[in-house]
C-alpha cells in the first residue's frame, strides 16, 4: 500500500523518510487526496436548506458519508453519529451537555485513566467545576498496565461517568474496555461510559453496541482523513434526553423570539456549517481501510510492534514502556541519562520520524516521574525496512548520545 501515499516518497537530506509518527497523525492516500479534490471540484456547496443541484448534491453525499461513519462503528442508527472535528471536540460535546444536562450533581464520581490524553481530563475537571462532581484517576499496575482490581474497588453508587481511551496514546496498552464497561454497568447501570477512541480506530474494528458504551469518540486524521474531522457515537436514548450545546443554524425546526424548537438527531447537535468536504473525505478513509480489512491491518501492525520490541529490547540499555503483549502499534521508551529531545532530533537527522515529549499526558509522566518519551507509532504503510532502519537509527544516536 506503500505507493497510494504520495508523502513517503520524501527524502530527509539523502534519508529517505522513515515515518514512524503515525499516533499523532496518519499520512494519506490517493484515494483520500483526490476525494477531497472532487469535491471542491464537482459539488461543492452548502447543504440540507439549498434547492438546487449542487446543494442537493452535496446534501446526498454529506449524509451517506454519516451512513458510512455509522456502519464502521457498527451504530443502531445513523441519528447516532454526530459529526466533529476530532476527538478533542466530541468529549468536549459530551462533557457540556452533560454538564448542562442535570444528570451529574454534587459529590458525583467521574473516573478516568492515569494514562489519559489532557482532551479526556480537562473537560471533565471542567464539569467537576460546574457541577461539584469529582474527578478521581484510576491507578495503573506496576507493569503500567490497567489495574482492574483498583477500578473495580472504586467503583460505588457515586460513580456517574467513566472516560477511558481504548489504547494510550502515551504508553501504547491496550485497555480492557470490554470489562471495564461491563464492570461499570454492574456497579451502576446508569453510569455513563465514554471510550476514547482516538488511537484504535485506525488498528481494530470497533462495535459500539457490542461494546455497551454510551459515547464513543474519534479522530479523522488518525485514521488517514484529513485533520479537522472525526465523530462523537452516542446512544440514541442518551442523546435524546441531552440538551443541544451550541445554538444557531441547522441544530434548529423553528426560531422565535419567543423561543426555540431543536431539530431532531443528529442534527441538534450540529449548529452551524460542518466540515462538508472533510466529512465527505473522512468516509473515503473508511472505506479505503475496510477494503484492506482491520484485521488485516492489525495483524500486520502487531508484527511490526513485535519485531521493534524485541529489537530495542537487544539494543540494551533502554526502559520500554509496559509488556510486550496487549499492546497497540506504539512503543514508547525511556534511556536513562538521555533526554527524549536529544533522542528523537537525531533520529530525524537519520530520516525516522518519531515523537518526543508528554503526549498531551502530563499526569502520566508525573506519575512515571519523567518529562517525556520518545514514540514510535505504526500504521498500515510502514514496513520491515521501515523496522530496521528505526533500530539502526536508535542504535547510532545512542552511541553518540552515550
Amino acid at each position: 500500500m506503500r505507493e497510494d501515499f504520495p508523502i513517503l516518497a520524501t527524502h530527509i537530506g539523502k534519508r529517505p523518510l522513515v515515518y514512524l509518527d503515525n499516533a499523532a497523525t496518519t499520512q494519506k492516500p490517493r484515494a483520500v487526496l483526490q476525494a477531497e479534490m472532487d469535491y471542491y471540484e464537482k459539488v461543492n456547496a452548502n447543504i440540507h436548506r439549498g434547492a438546487h443541484y449542487l446543494s442537493r448534491l452535496a446534501t446526498e453525499q454529506h449524509e451517506q458519508a454519516r451512513g458510512t461513519v455509522a456502519a464502521f462503528l457498527h451504530a443502531q442508527s445513523e441519528r447516532e453519529v454526530v459529526f466533529t472535528s476530532g476527538c478533542t471536540a466530541g468529549i468536549n460535546l459530551a462533557a457540556q451537555v452533560l454538564a448542562l444536562s442535570g444528570l451529574v450533581r454534587e459529590g458525583d464520581e467521574i473516573l478516568v485513566t492515569t494514562d489519559a490524553h489532557h482532551s479526556n481530563i480537562v473537560p471533565w475537571q471542567m464539569l467537576c467545576g460546574r457541577t461539584g462532581a469529582v474527578l478521581r484517576p484510576i491507578p495503573l499496575t506496576p507493569e503500567l498496565t490497567f489495574d482492574m482490581a483498583a477500578y473495580e474497588a472504586m467503583l460505588g453508587p457515586r460513580t456517574r461517568i467513566v472516560a477511558a481511551p481504548y489504547i494510550s496514546n502515551a504508553l501504547g496498552i491496550i485497555n480492557p474496555i470490554p470489562e471495564m464497561i461491563a464492570a461499570a454497568k454492574r456497579n451502576r447501570p446508569d453510569c455513563i461510559f465514554l471510550v476514547d477512541g482516538a488511537q484504535s480506530t485506525a488498528h481494530m474494528a470497533v462495535d459500539v453496541q457490542a461494546l455497551g458504551c454510551d459515547f464513543y469518540v474519534f479522530s479523522g486524521h488518525k485514521v488517514y482523513a484529513p485533520t479537522g474531522t472525526g465523530a462523537l457515537w452516542g446512544r440514541e436514548e442518551l442523546l435524546e434526553q441531552l440538551p443541544p450545546w451550541l445554538g444557531g443554524g441547522e441544530m434548529i425546526k423553528e426560531v422565535s423570539f419567543d423561543g426555540t424548537t431543536y431539530n431532531d438527531l443528529p442534527f441538534k447537535y450540529e449548529a452551524g456549517t460542518p466540515n462538508i468536504a472533510g466529512n465527505i473525505v473522512l468516509a473515503a478513509a473508511l472505506d479505503y481501510v475496510q477494503k484492506i480489512g482491520l484485521n488485516r491491518i492489525d495483524e500486520h501492525e502487531q508484527r511490526l510492534t513485535r519485531n521493534l520490541y524485541d529489537g530495542l529490547t537487544a539494543l540494551g540499555g533502554i526502559d520500554i514502556l509496559g509488556p510486550r503483549e496487549g499492546r497497540g502499534a506504539l512503543i514508547s521508551v525511556l534511556i536513562p541519562g538521555v533526554h527524549h529531545y536529544d533522542l528523537g532530533t537525531l533520529l530525524d537527522q537519520m530520516g525516522v520520524a518519531v515523537r518526543t515529549g508528554h503526549h498531551c499526558c502530563q499526569p502520566l509522566m508525573q506519575y512515571l516521574g519523567t518529562t517525556g518519551t520518545t514514540r514510535y507509532s505504526f500504521a498500515l504503510y510502514n514496513n520491515d525496512d521501515d523496522v530496521a532502519a528505526a533500530l539502526s537509527a536508535t542504535e547510532r544516536a545512542l552511541n553518540m548520545l552515550r
